[in-house]
C-alpha cells in the first residue's frame, strides 16, 4: 500500500479559522494583521527570502507564509523541527523594514498572543506585550490550543528563549 505524502502546503484548521477573522488596526491600537486563506506558494516563499535578505541561493522550504502586517512585512511557520508537524513549529515575523522574531514557540501559543491582543508584528517590533484581549480571539485560542492559557509577554519571552539565535542567524544570511 502506498503512503499518501502530508501536505504541509495546508493550512491547519486553525489558522484557516484564523483567516476568517476581520483584524481590527483600530488606529494602532489594535492588532495590524491581515491572515491567508491559504499559505503562499513555495516559489513566493522563496521569492520573498531571497529579496528579503538580498541572498539568492537560499530557498523558502523552512517557511509556510500565512500573513502579513499592513506594510508587508510577512508571518510565517518556521520549520525548524524536523519530522514535527506545522502545529508544533515556531511562529517567525519578518518585518517590511528588516526587524524579524521569533513570535511563538509553537502555533497553539501563537493563538493564544493573538487572544491577547498582540499580532505578530507588535510582538517582534514593540516591547510593550500587554495587549486588549479579544473575545473572538479567545474563544478561537479556546477551541484549537493544545497548549493552556499564558500572556503573550510570556509566550514572546518563552519563545526568544527557545530560539535565541534566530536573529543573528537571519542577519547571517543578509546580502
Amino acid at each position: 500500500m502506498t503512503e499518501t505524502p502530508v501536505d504541509d502546503r495546508a493550512l491547519p484548521p486553525a489558522l484557516a479559522d484564523i483567516a476568517a477573522v476581520e483584524f481590527d488596526y483600530d488606529d494602532g491600537n489594535g492588532i495590524d494583521f491581515e491572515p491567508y486563506d491559504a499559505f503562499d506558494s513555495a516559489a513566493e516563499t522563496t521569492d520573498w527570502l531571497r529579496n528579503w535578505t538580498g541572498n539568492h541561493e537560499l530557498d523558502g522550504a523552512a517557511y509556510r507564509v500565512f500573513g502579513q502586517d499592513g506594510t508587508g512585512g510577512l508571518a510565517a511557520l518556521w520549520c525548524v523541527r524536523t519530522g514535527r508537524p506545522l502545529v508544533e513549529q515556531p511562529v517567525v515575523f519578518m518585518g517590511s523594514e528588516g526587524a524579524c522574531g521569533v513570535v511563538a514557540g509553537t502555533l497553539s501559543d501563537f493563538l493564544w498572543v493573538l487572544a491577547d491582543g498582540i499580532g505578530p508584528m507588535e510582538a517582534v517590533e514593540y516591547d510593550d506585550h500587554t495587549g486588549r484581549p479579544d473575545p473572538t480571539l479567545t474563544s478561537l485560542a479556546e477551541r484549537h490550543a493544545s497548549t493552556p492559557r499564558r500572556s503573550a509577554q510570556a509566550i514572546i519571552a518563552d519563545a526568544r528563549a527557545q530560539f535565541p539565535t534566530y536573529v543573528e542567524d537571519i542577519d547571517a544570511l543578509c546580502r
